[in-house]
């Protein structure tokens, strides 16, 4: 990892190394435009194979995503294959070790326990006239959660997703997951989905899936929203119809920016640095420190940890690209830059991780102190992983109860109610020009006069 020192760099040129490119500035590589030639004949941008996906979706329903199934993911599936059976759900438990399910219920409940802590509740105020305002909070009634495939069952994604969502009293959840040639889902993502409580859970991942569940088809319904991270085609997909359907958020590849002192273990913070690095090559892994040496033990360390990593190429790929470590000044000159840099998950292995939280404006997750890495909440402590990602956890939030609720505004109002104000409902019915408006008020304002 390269060391940089923010006192040899512009203000500029330190935004520049702390932001992430967005959805819709990812570049595009040959190799990227020969895969989509491959299959669609041209070579297409990321947005241009979407978009078509998706037209496609919605005009040949079931048979589109039958054929992206089998051409972008080797499935070969059918209209009656589309769903997970529960003599499949009931195969995948039995093949799921007791440990394993043991760490998955575990998971789980604290998941629960944390996620009940914040669901919204639904409120009225009453006045003196009697005059009645409040929040009505309801559940959604069918949510999709996306689950991405891949040679990692991500079962931590499924918990994330699906438990909040039954906390908060979802109608119906569908889990969306992409098969592969066997046309059978792994038995760990499966074993999640039913602790979690998802109800049904289609083979299909991909733009596809986002598609039907965003328009529905002859055997998939549309739904009214849908959460979960995904890659890049899966990101477009929800930005393409959102609208329609409402999402979580765009994600971006995972990052993690940590913020250390000498109190702090270089092994510790090597290993967290690595434990994003091994993501993606677009994972970001970020040091900022107000100590020299600390940062030369680090970068030696991530050197040592790497070479032991199965992982090894993909985490040399993300540090070669995003990954850098910036000596500060000093903690505060530190903070001001992880705000800058908004990540997705901040770690502070400082001395005193309490007494620098009020620096914090901008994270998705904040993990204080030497023990409480990164990697314990994605798995087991109970907030969501789910996080902003991007730089946009300067004004998002992650995954959580409230995302499967949705408020509706109580009003109810008294004749005492209505002569004491709809008066100055009328005078700025009028100041808008909107007569029928103020109309609506001064009939009612009449009669209470007359009686």
């Amino acid at each position: 990892m390269r060391i940089l020192k923010s006192w040899e760099l512009t203000e500029e040129e330190l935004r520049e190394l702390l932001t992430r490119p967005f959805v819709d500035e990812v570049e595009v590589t040959a190799a990227f435009q020969a895969r989509t030639e491959a299959v669609w004949g041209e070579p297409l941008s990321p947005e241009e194979v979407v978009s078509r996906i998706i037209r496609d979706v919605k005009t040949r329903g079931d048979a589109a995503v039958i054929e992206y199934a089998a051409k972008l993911d080797g499935a070969e599936l059918t209209p009656e294959s589309l769903w997970v059976s529960e003599e499949e759900w009931e195969a995948a438990l039995g093949q799921v070790a007791d440990d394993i399910m043991e760490a998955l219920e575990i998971a789980c409940e604290n998941i629960r326990r944390y996620h009940s802590q914040t669901r919204p509740q639904s409120w009225v105020i009453v006045d003196d006239d009697g005059i009645v305002l409040g929040q009505k909070v309801t559940p959604l009634d069918r949510v999709a959660i996306y689950v991405p495939g891949g040679s990692a069952p991500l079962v931590s994604t499924v918990l994330m997703c699906a438990v909040p969502a039954k906390v908060a009293k979802v109608g119906e959840l569908i889990m969306a997951s992409p098969v592969g040639k066997t046309g059978q889902m792994n038995p760990y993502i499966l074993a999640a989905a039913r602790l979690a409580g998802v109800d049904r859970v289609l083979k299909v991942g991909g733009a596809q899936s986002i598609a039907a569940l965003a328009y529905g088809t002859e055997t998939i319904p549309a739904v009214d929203k849908i959460v979960g991270p995904g890659n890049i085609f899966v990101t477009l997909a929800k930005k393409m119809v959102y609208g329609r359907v409402g999402i979580d958020s765009l994600a971006g590849p995972s990052e993690i920016l940590i913020l250390a002192d000498e109190s702090a273990e270089p092994r510790y913070v090597a290993a967290d640095l690595l434990s994003q690095a091994e993501h993606d090559p677009e994972a970001a892994a970020i040091f900022l420190t107000d100590s020299e040496d600390l940062a030369a033990r680090v970068r030696d360390e991530v050197l040592v940890q790497l070479e032991r990593l199965d992982r090894k190429d993909i985490a040399e790929l993300s540090l070669e690209k995003n990954g850098f470590i910036l000596v500060c000044r000093n903690l505060e000159e530190a903070a001001r830059w992880a705000n800058v840099s908004a990540p997705e998950h901040l770690e502070l292995c400082v001395a005193n991780p309490f007494g620098m939280l009020h620096l914090i404006r901008h994270a998705g997750a904040i993990f204080l102190g030497h023990t409480a890495c990164e990697s314990i909440g994605d798995y087991i402590a109970g907030p969501n992983h789910v996080l902003p990602t991007n730089g946009t956890a300067r004004f998002s939030s992650p995954l959580g109860t409230e995302d499967f609720l949705k408020r509706s505004s109580i009003i109810s109002y008294t004749e005492a109610g209505l002569a004491r104000l709809g008066h100055h409902a009328v005078r700025l019915a009028a100041i808008e020009g909107l007569d029928g408006h103020a109309n609506a008020l001064r009939v009612r304002l009449e009669d209470l006069q007359e009686s």
